[in-house]
């Protein structure tokens, strides 16, 4: 089917609230795995990933680490006011975690008919006084002025004040479990504010062994953006609106990734979305004839001619290394990946099960085609449990 035909209904399954898991398992790694191989479907323990793991797999991870993002102020009448940092406006992550002293971030903000413009709101924390106030209302966000003295960082407030944003559908108040719960035991750069949560089933040990096994570990970072939660809300899938989410490559995994074209399966949708989207950051520089490019939309993997292999892309970037002198690969993608789009990277698939009606679902229909029904009714089927803190499943073509 032409991708300009398909409608967001497309992928649409009933999803009862309780096949949604509110909680995680107690042990990572004890939950269920579902299967997938040319076509055929089985249940196992996530414990045993290693079993399915084709010969000399290189496991690609997004080590991203979820921001305490929300932060909650009260106004002197006594109103509540929510503000949910997203990113940093402006700046890097980077730039932002490491202020000592103000900072802009692009914001949600619950109450914020009762947030007046001018109005500074104070939360007492961390030895320090945080002031925020209202720098531009925008169409879908709100850029916030953070300011405080004391000379600590501005990721140090966060991390004392802050709460873990868990993703909306799970109903429920951030515990203070959630704060190692939400997060993968390899997550390393901060910036995110939703978990890669395929990440979620591994542990320290499992990681080990799949390593004895002969399999090789690279690790990304991608931001994962709250953008990941949106519902398709248009008719057509084309129509939606692919939120942007930055991503970081370093030259040591770009060589790795290089080296096992047909034998890469990826942890979760976003390192999919990134090596893929690095494919395409590597045809879009050779062929505007610019190393500087930083962004893929969500069309150019439909309008620019794929004349690279996998290899030779890994190789046209790190030879711009090369001349560049820099160390890592840094750029934003907007990739929509639906039906029709022509893969690139990957060999495999490790994800949890996605909510109906959303680009990730797309994804995974683009990925095993319609068998994302068999698959998904399966699991219902079965006792899997859904969504972020939900089983897995490996996909095999």
């Amino acid at each position: 089917m032409n991708r300009e035909q398909l409608e967001s209904k497309d992928f649409y399954y009933e999803l009862p609230d309780e096949k949604i898991a509110k909680y995680p398992l107690e042990n990572r790694n004890s939950s269920k795995l579902l299967t997938y191989k040319n076509g055929a479907i089985d249940t196992d323990v996530f414990s045993n990933l290693e079993a399915y793991l084709p010969e000399e797999t290189l496991l690609v991870f997004n080590d991203t680490k979820v921001l305490a993002a929300r932060l909650y102020f009260q106004r002197k009448t006594g109103a509540k006011i929510e503000i949910f940092c997203l990113e940093p406006f402006e700046q890097t992550v980077e730039q932002a975690l490491t202020s000592k002293q103000e900072c802009k971030w692009q914001c949600l903000v619950g109450n914020l008919k009762r947030f007046k413009d001018g109005e500074v709101l104070e939360l007492a924390i961390a030895g320090t006084t945080l002031r925020a106030s209202i720098n531009e209302k925008r169409a879908i966000d709100v850029i916030i002025q953070f300011e405080w003295e004391g000379g600590i960082e501005f990721s140090e407030i966060l991390n004392e004040a802050g709460e873990i944003p868990l993703p909306p559908y799970l109903n429920r108040k951030t515990e203070l479990a959630d704060q190692e719960n939400y997060q993968t035991v390899y997550a390393k750069n901060e910036g995110a504010v939703a978990a890669p949560t395929a990440g979620l089933h591994f542990i320290d040990s499992q990681l080990k062994k799949i390593q004895q096994k002969g399999h090789d570990l690279a690790y990304l970072t991608l931001f994962v953006g709250a953008g990941t939660f949106r519902s398709v809300k248009s008719a057509k899938l084309v129509d939606h609106d692919m939120h942007e989410e930055r991503i970081v490559i370093d030259k040591a995994t770009l060589q790795q990734l290089a080296l096992k074209q047909g034998k890469i399966i990826c942890v979760g949708t976003t390192s999919l979305r990134s090596l893929e989207s690095l494919y395409w950051l590597a045809v879009k520089m050779k062929h505007n004839g610019n190393a500087n490019e930083s962004l893929i939309t969500q069309e150019d993997a439909y309008q620019l001619p794929a004349d690279f292999t996998w290899k030779e892309a890994c190789e046209f970037l790190l030879q711009l290394l090369e001349k560049s002198g820099d160390s890592k690969i840094d750029f934003h993608s907007a990739l929509f990946i639906m039906p029709g789009y022509e893969w690139k990277a990957i060999s495999g698939l490790i994800t949890n099960f996605h909510q109906p009606k959303s680009t990730l679902l797309a994804l995974v229909s683009s990925w095993i085609g319609e068998d994302w029904h068999k698959v998904y009714n399966y699991a219902l089927n079965n006792d899997f449990r859904f969504l972020s803190y939900g089983d897995s499943s490996i996909l095999l073509k």
